[in-house]
Order: structure tokens, then sequence, then C-alpha cells
């Protein structure tokens, strides 16, 4: 697909050609960045290739998550934090016989409340909803259903540099086409991160999802490195890095890759 041939130019040129950003400011990013309900308006461009699905592990599929994280304040001392999960897909083979798919898949949409100052012993948290909208483009990219559910997240950030925490979210369906499965999922991303300093930060986490239904397990394990920088005046974050899952449904991917392009938008 030309969009994401063109995000992973992009992000190709940005790991060649960024300029340096002052190390603290960059560091402070890259703190930011580690934090899902940061001050931080962003726009991560997140491109995962999974390989070796299908029974005969001869499928893949290509996602380019389009992601805008806008906080919002609400009050002296609250933000609201929308994330957006837009995918654009393409995938070929997942099951014999399917030949190939491109367009958008489902939209997830969350919403977070969260205090702007920390806990007194350092620890940031965020709740609200998470809405699951079915806006799949064709019928084997999304699940035709209408869902929602609660999400949260908490973390904790060290002068060492070290961020852990975790987001969790559930959604249940409640609405959409009767012929497709109904969806209770619940989604557990812990994640640990190490800034390294001049902006490079060090990240694993885990991306599992249980489906309630199917009564299974999906459990990929990412890790990643990225950088912070900038093209021109604009700055960015990006990163690259590799998954493998520890648990999959039958058919599911074995491994796979993970190119992200991120526009930053600090509050000056």
């Amino acid at each position: 697909m030309k969009a994401i041939a063109a995000v992973t130019s992009l992000a190709l040129f940005a790991a060649a050609s960024c300029p340096a950003v002052h190390a603290q400011d960059a560091d402070e990013l890259a703190k930011q960045l580690s934090n899902p309900v940061a001050s931080l308006i962003s726009v991560p461009l997140q491109l995962n290739w999974d390989d070796g699905i299908g029974p005969d592990d001869d499928g893949s599929k290509t996602t380019l998550n389009v992601q805008p994280v806008i906080p919002i304040s609400i009050s002296e001392d609250w933000n609201l934090i929308s994330r957006t999960i837009v995918p654009i897909v393409y995938q070929n083979e997942i099951f014999p016989g399917a030949g190939s798919q491109s367009g958008i898949g489902d939209v997830t949409q969350s919403f977070f409340f969260s205090p702007k100052a920390p806990t007194g012993s350092g620890w940031i948290w965020g709740v609200g909803p998470v809405l699951y909208l079915p806006t799949a483009s064709d019928d084997l990219l999304g699940a035709d259903k209408w869902g929602a559910g609660p999400t949260a997240v908490v973390l904790k950030q060290t002068e060492a540099g070290w961020t852990y925490g975790a987001l969790v979210n559930h959604v249940w369906s409640f609405a959409g086409d009767d012929n497709r499965a109904d969806i209770s999922n619940t989604f557990l991303q812990p994640f640990l991160s190490k800034g390294l300093g001049q902006g490079r930060t060090l990240t694993a986490n885990l991306e599992s999802t249980y489906d309630w239904k199917a009564e299974q397990w999906t459990v990929p394990i990412n890790f990643t490195y990225s950088k912070v920088g900038k093209i021109g005046s604009q700055l960015v974050s990006y990163a690259g890095g590799v998954r493998y899952y520890a648990e999959a449904p039958d058919g599911g991917a074995d491994w796979g890759l993970r190119f992200v392009f991120t526009l930053l938008y600090p509050k000056h």
C-alpha cells in the first residue's frame, strides 16, 4: 500500500538524517512518550508486520496504526487524554483461499481522565471509557460489532530513567451484525522502559489479549529502541523493534516487526 510504503520511507529517512535535539529537551520528550497520559500532543504512525499466519504459516499482515494522542485540560487539576487507533491494513492468505484484503480496520477510541500531578508517592494514573467502532472496509478486516468498556493506566517514572506500569481495558460488544461473533476481550499491556540519554529509550511490553468467548490468549512481546530528533523544525521520534508471539491462537502469527514514526507537538 502506498501509505505504508510512504511511512516506511519517511521513518528510514528520519533515522538517517534527524539532527540532534538538545539532550535535556530530548530526554524530557522521550520520558513523556513513555507515559500514555502525558500532556504531550503526538501522532504516532505505527507500522506492524506479522508473518507465519494461517495453518501453513504462509500468511502475512501489515498494519499501519495512525494513533493521535491529544491531551485536553478540563480543569486546574485534571486532563482528558484522547487516544485513537485507526488501523490501515493489508493482509494476504490469513487462511487458505482468503486471498488478500486492504483497507481500514475497526477503530478503537479511548479517553483517560488523569490528574495533572502524580500522587505523593509518584504514581501517574488515568481511567475512562474505551469504544470499539465497526469502521472496517472489508468483512475480513473487522468484527462488524459496536463495543465499549472501561480502560485504565497506572505507571511510575524514576529519576534513573525507568518507566514501568500497565494499561488495561475490556471491551464488550453490544450491537452489530448478529451473524458475527460477540466480543468480550481483555487487553493487558504491562510495559517497562529505560531512558538511555540523548532522547534514546529501550522499551519492552506485552500487548496481551484474552478472548473470553474463545478462551484464548494472544501474547506478543515487543522490544523496541527509539530516539527523539528533528526533521527541519519538526520534533519527531523514530523507533524500530521486533515482536515474538509467546502465545497465539491456531493459525496466529509467529513473529513480527514494528517501526514507529511519531510527530511531536510539545507545549511551549
